[in-house]
């Protein structure tokens, strides 16, 4: 390259005849003639073919590779395979070379039949409020300094970029619901379209093409939030790229060092106060501007975002006789009126809700045991089992459920149980809270506590007065000194003496 351009420089700005070119350079002057009469400023050598092995199998390979394009993907045999019968019929070369002329056949196709490869993509474009991608990812975080693994979902509107992130801790219905409701509110309204992969909380079953069995909860909140829902093909990630290499992203920025949160609230509070300070200053791309510039246009175009969806799934189990209904290795207490029936368990991602016949029952903060080193925990409700003491009130002493009642409960029923009949008169206190409001209840038993008389009737007679509005205690009357006594009687029981002395004195029956 360098050569060709000395000759050039030299002839046509130095004006060198061929001759002096030739000499200088050891090059023949038909050489020099023909480098300077060529178009081309690079030389251009022509590759020698050698002879190859597989010459004399070219043919049967060709045909070989014919036959394996028109199979599916499942049932085409690998170039390895093919090297292995080539062998077979007496070929004696390299799989290297065997690899080399598989490429070039397939090259040679494609530009035939006016075809591309795997790795050919289109860009894509949306327009504002058009739609959204979502995804999920699997991320470290330090929650209450244990590393806990969390289910990441990312939601990113395809026109703005604008995207957001909460973490769960598993990736299940309820969990998939909340990201919804989460992320509308974040985004400020609702796309058109969403697009998928063919996550099994969505899809119950993949068809053929673009055919999908939906599943049932999935569907029902894609009707509340009215958009349509659109899956990618199987194994085809490229077809959601925008949200795809937001999950990459999100890694460097977010995930890298890992975050420290006291709760896993107190991370999802970050993650969304930290999604919108990235939007204002990552640049969007394509368009002129930052992602939160664009979004503040896109936002004219969503849908208003309508009432939250009620996310649960909802399990039956069967209530054990000691009030408890099992789920995920965990158990919740239940009305004591329900032992041995069925019940209908609505679970949220921070909550359970007990239900039966149509009625809401109870309800329990959602729990986690998601190692198998750790133990199952039993989450108790002390009011779920008043009905049960109220007939054996002998269990009111080593009842699990009643250890974890209010400080003013414990310390009346340390007291109460040291006197006969304590533990009866203990259950009857309780029982309170199932006509009066809790507080209430609490506040009497306080009363009682600090003036030192913590009895039954006592506390229902301060109750009484919380609830007519009348002060607990009695004020203090000034008496007036008009009224004060000038001389303070004194006593004489001499008098009952002379009556005993006279015992001829009549008196009336």
């Amino acid at each position: 390259m360098e050569l060709l351009s000395v000759i050039r420089r030299w002839h046509y700005r130095d004006q060198l005849s061929i001759r002096e070119i030739a000499r200088r350079t050891g090059l023949s002057r038909n050489t020099v003639r023909k480098y300077l009469r060529s178009e081309n400023v690079e030389p251009r050598f022509k590759a020698s073919k050698r002879s190859s092995k597989l010459d004399a199998y070219a043919d049967k390979l060709s045909a070989m590779l014919r036959i394996e394009s028109a199979k599916t993907r499942k049932q085409k045999r690998t170039i390895g395979q093919l090297h292995v019968d080539l062998v077979g019929l007496g070929y004696e070369g390299s799989y290297n070379r065997v690899a080399a002329y598989a490429r070039d056949w397939k090259a040679a196709r494609q530009r035939e039949q006016l075809s591309s490869g795997r790795g050919t993509f289109v860009p894509l474009a949306f327009t504002p409020g058009e739609a959204f991608q979502f995804d999920w990812s699997e991320d470290w975080a330090l929650i209450a300094d244990e590393r806990t693994k969390l289910q990441v979902a990312h939601v990113k509107l395809s026109y703005s970029r604008a995207f957001t992130l909460r973490a769960y801790l598993l990736q299940t219905h309820e969990m998939l619901f909340d990201a919804h409701v989460h992320a509308f509110r974040v985004l400020g309204g609702v796309p058109q379209r969403g697009i998928y992969d063919n996550m099994k909380t969505a899809v119950d079953k993949v068809g053929r093409g673009k055919q999908r069995q939906v599943n049932i909860r999935f569907s029902a909140m894609v009707s509340h939030y009215l958009f349509q829902a659109e899956f990618c093909n199987p194994a085809s990630g490229w077809e959601k790229g925008q949200i795809e290499k937001n999950v990459q992203d999100a890694r460097h920025r977010l995930w890298q060092p890992m975050p420290s949160f006291p709760s896993l609230d107190a991370l999802n509070d970050w993650l969304e106060k930290r999604c919108r300070e990235l939007w204002a200053v990552t640049p969007h791309g394509s368009q002129p501007g930052t992602i939160a510039e664009i979004w503040a246009e896109e936002v004219r175009h969503l849908m208003a975002v309508p009432r939250p969806f009620d996310g649960f799934v909802e399990y039956t189990k069967r209530v054990s006789p000691t009030c408890l209904v099992h789920l995920e290795r965990n158990r919740y207490s239940v009305p004591a009126s329900f032992a041995n029936r069925p019940v209908s368990l609505r679970v949220y991602p921070d909550r359970i809700l007990l239900v039966a016949d149509g009625q809401a029952i109870g309800e329990h903060r959602r729990v986690f045991a998601r190692s198998h080193d750790r133990r199952s925990e039993t989450v108790y409700d002390w009011r779920h089992y008043l009905a049960v003491v109220q007939r054996k009130p002998g269990a009111l002493r080593n009842g699990a459920p009643f250890a974890k009642m209010p400080d003013a409960f414990r310390a009346l029923q340390q007291h109460l149980l040291k006197t006969p009949g304590g533990d009866r008169e203990m259950v009857e206190i309780l029982a309170l809270v199932l006509q009066h409001d809790e507080e209430a209840v609490l506040t009497a038993v306080e009363l009682a506590l600090k003036a030192g008389v913590p009895a039954k009737t006592h506390i229902i007679n301060l109750l009484h007065r919380l609830i007519d509005g009348t002060p607990p205690t009695a004020p203090t009357v000034d008496t007036p000194q008009a009224l004060t006594l000038v001389t303070e009687p004194r006593a004489n029981v001499e008098r009952y003496d002379a009556l005993r002395r006279a015992r001829e004195v009549r008196h009336a029956p």
